[in-house]
């Protein structure tokens, strides 16, 4: 019979972004390769791990650890993730010409690039190509790739000051015209204003059309081509002017919503005051070590995750956690790096590495979402690919057709070349990618880390939301109420029960052991544990055989009158029922009582007031029990006595009606159902790995409120998404013609488009503006 070992998947590939990578699959198979039975990944703790089958007499552990490792630590040196921050990018297209450039050079294996975001993420193998020649071919296509500390040294407002020459030039072009001037003054004044404000839509065009690609820029220098052609320098001029300047607002613009992101890496101090050796000195961040002691004034802020271990104080967290209100933390609180210090001063243990920090992470995780694409941004991707194709075919016909019929050559011509500029999908390319980056660092400003455009939209299309209970709609701290013994003292048998339970994690077992501690009981030890997954415990403990949990442990047994009697009595009382046996007969039953978390029921009346119609409890505690806090909270459906398999049931069969369903949970037990939902929302971020790990959207903090605001940010950036595809869909749709009539010329036509195209920006940048007071729950 083989065995099983599960080791942590992030610890054998650390570079790996999730499971679904592709250097996953390869570890799995040189893994087989090397005779291993069989290998695949798990869940079932929140963190992915890899769980390998193999011959015990052909491994043994250690052995096996070893191989797991060597052929992990092949796999990352050769194969390399990262996501890079791209400079020169002026306009959405330069994405697609970036990603085709990239995706055919030997070894990239993925190359996705955000022009919102400025992000490219990128997968290549190290033995074909390595990061030096990436970044070559990106300067060939006039780009850059800044280390992250200079990433945003560049001035951003070089393109503003070349679009505002050329705009001088044509200016100074048309009043010199107006004014008489000889045409051997007049034309070179607006060739080189456009030259001024071409110049990028050149390099951009011809890139593309390098990768067989005729983007919008390609588009727009043909309009400009063309009316220059037709004598009519000053709209060619006027053309690419306005197309610049719209690109340089637009970029701006964007930027707004990069440095509401990237602002939260300004909130880590650079250096700390740490006492090392008797002594206190003044340390860089970078060179904190775990177990460092960390002095930190009043008023500043925490360099490093850690554990206060003298001084009282309160902590503003809402840069990580979004709480409006400063936390108070004493002896043994956990702090976060880039939080600030109140009033006392503080003295923490790091246990933290400042790469490792939950700031770090956040913003790490942060990035690396905004260059996934969400489902409507490729969709919009798709549209732009048959759309410009249709534009020049549509172009082509204006210019053969109308001629046969009589209409002059020039001035088809003119009409086509304005349709051209009318046609191009411009605003259609920004439309979804500036929302989705503007809710993105909304999100994370407000405390709630969304890992990607996807998991945003989804949010705005909820209509059901499920919650575990213990510890996410409870307080998740329940304390022993009730001892009901049979055959025995009650302290005898809550002193077996705490002996067992000492070996659980779970709230429950902590309350009973709290409980007899607190009356001063010694606990015996305990031997040959066992967890049974979602119903108890049992073990060996001072000669006898015990065993602890829900009555569904116990299966068919039958049970006596008195402890039926009990378990009545509890159940009606509202509390959470756990039954003891001692060498196969009934020793007693224990009640414990689980508080709702505060401001539990204001979050889903807030969720109700949003449009949620449904909020499901999903639990393994009885059906009164359940019943009880959600009457207390306002749940409209309660599903209890579930397993952990029933709960992924349960999650399948609220998706198929009315589809789109969010599991809410703390990250660690609920992994598989968080896995299963349309979104995974894991509470308490900021406090856990396997949080992080396992959601699509964490909220930082253990605010449930944070949701409302989560789904409201959801909501409306659909709602946004919405807008600007009208926008960007109706200025076609309404300029095209009207250009083809000969009723908009390419100036109108121009600023018409360049307007809608900032319109949208602006349209999705509102999103950081989105107050909490809009969404909060009051």
């Amino acid at each position: 019979m083989a065995d099983t070992l599960t080791l942590d998947l992030a610890l054998l590939l650390p570079d790996v972004p999730d499971q679904r990578d592709a250097c996953v699959g390869r570890l799995i198979d040189s893994l087989h390769g090397a005779g291993v039975a069989q290998a695949h990944v798990l869940r079932g703790d929140g963190a992915a791990q890899l769980c390998l089958h193999y011959d015990p007499q052909r491994f043994d552990v250690e052995a096996l650890r070893r191989l797991a490792r060597g052929a992990g630590a092949r796999l990352s040196a050769r194969y390399r993730h990262q996501s890079l921050h791209v400079t020169g990018m002026d306009s959405a297209a330069c994405a697609g010409i970036i990603e085709n450039a990239l995706g055919a050079m030997d070894g990239v294996l993925e190359a996705t690039v955000s022009y919102a975001a400025e992000r490219l993420r990128l997968e290549y193998d190290a033995q074909r190509t390595s990061e030096a020649a990436i970044g070559k071919r990106l300067q060939a296509l006039g780009y850059g790739v800044p280390d992250e500390a200079h990433a945003h040294d560049h001035d951003e407002h070089r393109e503003l000051w070349v679009s505002g020459l050329a705009g001088v030039l044509l200016l100074a072009g048309w009043l010199t015209e107006r004014l008489g001037g000889p045409p051997g003054v007049v034309i070179p004044l607006l060739l080189t204003s456009a030259l001024a404000g071409g110049g990028l839509t050149a390099r951009d065009a011809w890139q593309g059309l390098r990768a067989g690609r005729f983007e919008v820029d390609t588009l727009m220098l043909l309009a400009a081509l063309g009316a220059a052609s037709l004598g009519a320098y000053a709209e060619g001029a006027l053309l690419l002017f306005l197309f610049s300047l719209g690109h340089a607002l637009e970029h701006m613009a964007m930027g707004r919503a990069r440095h509401a992101i990237l602002a939260l890496g300004k909130l880590m101090p650079t250096t700390a005051r740490v006492r090392r050796d008797g002594r206190e000195q003044e340390l860089p961040v970078a060179e904190l070590l775990r177990g460092d002691r960390v002095i930190v004034p009043p008023g500043q802020r925490i360099p490093a995750d850690g554990t206060v271990i003298e001084g009282q104080s309160a902590v503003d967290q809402s840069p990580i956690t979004g709480e409006s209100v400063p936390v108070d933390k004493a002896p043994q609180d956990g702090v976060f790096a880039g939080t600030v210090n109140g009033d006392g001063g503080l003295t923490i243990e790091v246990t933290r590495l400042a790469v490792d920090s939950t700031l770090s992470r956040m913003l790490r995780l942060v990035l690396e979402a905004q260059a996934r694409k969400s489902p409507t941004e490729r969709l919009a991707q798709r549209v732009e690919k048959v759309f410009v194709p249709l534009v020049l075919i549509a172009v082509a016909l204006l210019i053969g057709l109308p001629p046969l019929f009589g209409v002059p050559f020039g001035e088809a011509f003119y009409r086509a070349m304005a349709v051209l500029v009318a046609g191009s999908p411009c605003a259609l390319a920004i439309a979804t990618p500036s929302v989705m980056l503007a809710g993105m660092a909304r999100a994370a400003r407000g405390g709630v880390l969304i890992k990607g455009g996807a998991h945003l939209e989804n949010l705005g299309r909820l209509r059901v939301v499920a919650f575990d209970k213990t510890g996410t709609l409870t307080a998740g701290q329940p304390r022993l109420t009730d001892v009901r013994a049979l055959g025995m003292s009650d302290d005898a048998l809550l002193r077996l029960a705490a002996a067992v339970e000492t070996h659980s994690a779970h709230p429950l077992a902590r309350a009973v052991v709290a409980a007899a501690r607190e009356r001063g009981l010694d606990l015996p030890d305990a031997s040959g544990v066992q967890a049974v997954t979602g119903r108890g415990i049992r073990a060996q403990c001072a000669g006898s055989e015990v065993q602890i949990g829900h009555a569904s442990m116990f299966g068919t047994e039958p049970m006596d009158a008195a402890v039926t009697a009990a378990v009545d009595s509890l159940e009606a009382a509202g509390r959470t029922v756990m039954l003891v046996r001692v060498d196969g007969r009934w020793a007693g039953v224990l009640g414990l009582l689980d508080t709702p978390r505060p401001g539990a029921a204001a979050a889903l009346q807030a969720l109700a007031r949003l449009g949620i119609e449904r909020t499901v409890m999903l639990t393994g505690d009885h059906a009164r029990a359940a019943a009880a806090v959600a009457l207390q909270l306002g749940v409209t459906d309660v599903r209890a006595g579930l397993l952990p398999q029933d709960k992924l049931a349960a999650i399948d069969a609220l998706a198929t009606d009315p589809g789109q369903v969010a599991m809410v949970g703390d990250g660690v037990n609920d992994a598989p159902a968080l896995a299963r939902a349309t979104v995974g929302i894991a509470m308490g971020g900021a406090g856990s790995d396997a949080a992080l790990e396992a959601a699509d959207v964490a909220l930082m903090g253990d605010d449930l409120g944070r949701l409302a605001f989560a789904v409201a940010l959801g909501r409306a950036a659909r709602r946004a998404i919405r807008q600007n595809l009208v926008i960007a869909l109706g200025t076609v749709a309404l300029l095209a013609p009207a250009a083809a009539a000969g009723w908009a010329g390419i100036g109108l036509a121009v600023i018409l488009h360049e307007g809608s195209t900032l319109l949208v920006v602006l349209n999705g940048l509102r999103l950081l503006a989105l107050a909490d007071r809009q969404t909060r729950a009051t």
